[in-house]
């Protein structure tokens, strides 16, 4: 299915906006929605880490902000696809790795208190749900800070790679370069030109970042535990996300063919705007900690 174009088009009327010049008697009315649920299923994306100084990918049309991210088949098949990513990932990995919670992650844990069985479905590989203390995570995309080598599986710390990165490329450690999303960094495809990539300790294999690529599916089995845990949710909520790629939007299409509703806070288009039951336009990182106070009850 392809994306509809602009940030309000063929909306559900039943669908509501938020902004900073509006009342939150909308917020209000999503927590009243949601006050009755006891199984909430959340899919969360890029949005809720741009506070955290993660830039996001996309646009508010949900477009590409920048060059599409590195494809599987051409990490996989193609030397200087690997060089480029890894030259980028060096300079860009401090920043990410020390990234730290931003409000709406914060306002996730912290619905966690609550006597509501929450699940959060993450589209981010940054593991800033679980820093920020989400107890039932589901990291659909993987994790950034785990590399695995495509020779024989074996698993090791991104951080330790750093490490030997640097040591096969002192003179472009010392480079930096903008922030890009999920710890990229935006290098002229020059600077990785003889770019040093290690391999496998164990076997000398192809070392990648435990993370699903653009062109790559997501484990079968990460994809039932999460429609397992949707089938028993009472409502989907997409925090901070355009659903875009089919990874995450499938969510939305299960949780609609199963009667269930849809509520969504992101600011500009989501490739599931026409089904939302309410949808709020703005920030999840203003919106979220408002929302789950008014969901919290009182001491």
């Amino acid at each position: 299915m392809a994306p509809t174009k602009g940030p309000n088009h063929h909306l559900n009327p039943d669908s509501m906006h938020y902004s900073r010049e509006s009342p939150p008697s909308v917020v209000a009315q999503l927590s009243h929605r949601i006050n009755g649920i006891q199984r909430l299923f959340v899919l969360t994306g890029a949005g809720c880490s741009t506070a955290s100084g993660i830039p996001d990918y996309r646009d508010l049309a949900g477009e590409w902000k920048l060059t599409p991210p590195v494809q599987w088949h051409d990490f996989v098949n193609k030397a200087a696809s690997r060089q480029r990513y890894w030259a980028r990932s060096l300079i860009g990995w401090p920043r990410f790795h020390n990234a730290a919670p931003a409000p709406a992650h914060q306002a996730l844990a912290d619905l966690d208190q609550t006597t509501r069985m929450n699940t959060v479905v993450t589209q981010n590989v940054d593991d800033l749900h679980r820093r920020a203390g989400s107890r039932n995570i589901i990291n659909l995309h993987g994790l950034l800070s785990e590399v695995v080598c495509l020779g024989c599986g074996e698993y090791s710390s991104r951080e330790h790679l750093q490490g030997r990165l640097a040591a096969c490329n002192p003179e472009l450690a010392r480079t930096s370069a903008p922030a890009g999303p999920d710890g990229d960094a935006l290098l002229a495809h020059s600077a990785a030109e003889g770019f040093s990539v290690p391999n496998c300790l164990s076997c000398g294999g192809l070392l990648k970042p435990n993370v699903v690529f653009f062109g790559e599916n997501v484990p079968k089995s990460r994809v039932k535990k999460a429609m397992d845990e949707l089938t028993r949710a009472d409502a989907l909520l997409v925090v901070g996300s355009s659903v875009m790629v089919f990874s995450s939007y499938r969510f939305c299409r299960q949780a609609k063919a199963l009667g269930k509703p849809l509520y969504i806070i992101n600011r500009g288009h989501t490739r599931a705007d026409s089904q939302a039951d309410l949808k709020i336009e703005g920030d999840c990182n203003q919106v979220l900690p408002e929302l789950v106070r008014l969901l919290t009850p009182a001491a």
